[in-house]
C-alpha cells in the first residue's frame, strides 16, 4: 500500500477533458458520460439501450501533466444476472504516452440486479469508490484513463499530485464506429483492449466508439446521433442484433438499412463509410432468432447462448446471418454507383470458420480478449492498411 503524503490539486472533470463522449450529464454527485444525445435517449424506451449506451465504452479521460500519482473518483453502476455467475469488476486502464501502465477496479458502487427470464431489474445503491495510480514518472506525458467499457460510470473528482491540462490535439483523424456488444466490449481484457479500441490505435485515429450492446438496430435516433458527430472516417457494423433479437423480416430491414445511410450522408456527404456485415457466429447462420440463455448451461454455472428460431421460417422473411450478408453487400453495391466513398466488408473476413475453430466464442455470441486482439488487426488491415477503405480518408 502506498502511504505517501500528496499535496493533491483537485481539477474539475470538464469536457476538456474528456473523449469519446457524445454528452455529459451533471449529477447530483459529478458528471456521466453518455454516448448518445440528450435528444436521442428521450426518444429510446429500451431499458437495454439506456444502460449500454450510458457504459462509457471508449470515453477516456484525456490530459497532460507531470504527476506522479493520481486520484479518480468515481461512482460506478455494476451488473449482475439472476442464476449467471457473478461479472467481473470493470476495469480502468491507465495509459501513459499511449502505453497501459496500470489497470485498476473500482470497489462498491451501485448494483443492478437483472433477471434475463422476466425482465425485471432491482437497483441496489452504493457509495463512490476511489482509484489511485502512483510512481508514475515525473516529467510532462499525456495520460489517458479508459473507462470501464461495462459499468455505468459517474465521476466524482480528479486528483493529483500537479497540474494538468487538456491532452493537446495531435491533428489525429477521427473515427466513429457504431456496432453491438462485440463493438462495445465484451469480454474485452480492458478498455483500451476492445476490438474498436485496439484497431484505432493500429490506424493512429481517435476513437468514439457507438458500439451499443444489445442495440445496433438500425434506430433511427442512433442514424441522428451519427450524422451530427464531427467525424472523418466511419463505419457501422450491422446485423447481429437484428437477428437475435428477431426485431424484422426483411422486408423492413432493406429500407431500414438504406434510411441508416441516408441519414449519415446526410451529415457526412463526403467522409469514407464502411458498412461491416456479422462477424461469424454459428448459432444464427442459418438460424433466426431471438437468442436465449441456454438454461442447461446456467445449471453448470456457464452463460451460454442458442438460437431458438426455425430455419424454416427463413421462406417467410425471417433474418439469419448469411441472408443480412447476401443484403448488405447488394445494397453496398447498389449505392455505391453514386457514393464512390462507400464500402463493404464481410465481417467473415474479420472472424470467420478457421477464426472460429481456432478461437471459438466461449458463450456462443461473444469473443474473448484474444479475438478481440485478432478482430482488431484484421480490421486495421482492412480498413487503414493499404488499399484499405480508409486510406485516403486517413491520408487526406
Amino acid at each position: 500500500m502506498d502511504n505517501t503524503q500528496y499535496t493533491w490539486i483537485n481539477t474539475p472533470v470538464t469536457a476538456g477533458l474528456l473523449r469519446g463522449a457524445l454528452d455529459l450529464e451533471r449529477t447530483g454527485r459529478g458528471l456521466l458520460p453518455h454516448r448518445l444525445p440528450a435528444r436521442a435517449r428521450a426518444q429510446n424506451t429500451d431499458g437495454q439501450l439506456a444502460m449500454a449506451e450510458s457504459q462509457p465504452s471508449g470515453v477516456r479521460l484525456a490530459f497532460r501533466t507531470s504527476a506522479t500519482a493520481v486520484e479518480l473518483d468515481t461512482l460506478p453502476t455494476k451488473r449482475a444476472y439472476v442464476g449467471a455467475p457473478p461479472r467481473p469488476d470493470g476495469v480502468y486502464d491507465l495509459l501513459v504516452d499511449g502505453v497501459l501502465t496500470r489497470q485498476a477496479s473500482a470497489v462498491g458502487g451501485e448494483t443492478l440486479t437483472i433477471d434475463m427470464a422476466t425482465g425485471s431489474v432491482e437497483h441496489r445503491p452504493g457509495p463512490p469508490a476511489t482509484l489511485r495510480f502512483t510512481g508514475l514518472p515525473g516529467t510532462p506525458k499525456d495520460v489517458e484513463i479508459w473507462l470501464p467499457y461495462n459499468e455505468t460510470t459517474e465521476l466524482v473528482a480528479l486528483r493529483t499530485d500537479a497540474p494538468v491540462a487538456p491532452a493537446p490535439d495531435r491533428g489525429r483523424k477521427v473515427w466513429l464506429h457504431h456496432g453491438s456488444s462485440v463493438s462495445h466490449g465484451s469480454d474485452a481484457a480492458g478498455p483500451s483492449a476492445t476490438w474498436p479500441a485496439l484497431a484505432a490505435s493500429l490506424g493512429g485515429v481517435e476513437l468514439i466508439n457507438l458500439g451499443l450492446g444489445g442495440s445496433a438496430l438500425l434506430d433511427p435516433f442512433t442514424a441522428r446521433a451519427l450524422r451530427d458527430t464531427p467525424a472523418d472516417l466511419i463505419s457501422v457494423k450491422l446485423g447481429l442484433n437484428v437477428v437475435n433479437t428477431d426485431l424484422m423480416r426483411l422486408r423492413a430491414f432493406t429500407p431500414a438499412v438504406h434510411g441508416f445511410l441516408d441519414t449519415i450522408r446526410d451529415g457526412h456527404p463526403d467522409a469514407p463509410l464502411l458498412v461491416v456485415s456479422p462477424l461469424l457466429c454459428p448459432i444464427h447462420e442459418d438460424t433466426p432468432g431471438p437468442s436465449a440463455v441456454d438454461v442447461s448451461a446456467l445449471g453448470s454455472g456457464r452463460l451460454r447462448f442458442t438460437a431458438t428460431g426455425d430455419p424454416a421460417e427463413r421462406a417467410a422473411g425471417k433474418l439469419t446471418l448469411r441472408v443480412i450478408r447476401d443484403e448488405l453487400a447488394r445494397i453496398v453495391e447498389q449505392r455505391s454507383a453514386e457514393d464512390p466513398r462507400l464500402h463493404y466488408l464481410d465481417g467473415r473476413a474479420l472472424y470467420g470458420d478457421a477464426d472460429a475453430v481456432r478461437l471459438p466464442l466461449p458463450d456462443q455470441l461473444h469473443p474473448d480478449a484474444a479475438t478481440h486482439r485478432h478482430i482488431a488487426e484484421r480490421f486495421a488491415e482492412a480498413a487503414f492498411g493499404t488499399r484499405g477503405a480508409f486510406e485516403d480518408g486517413v491520408r487526406a
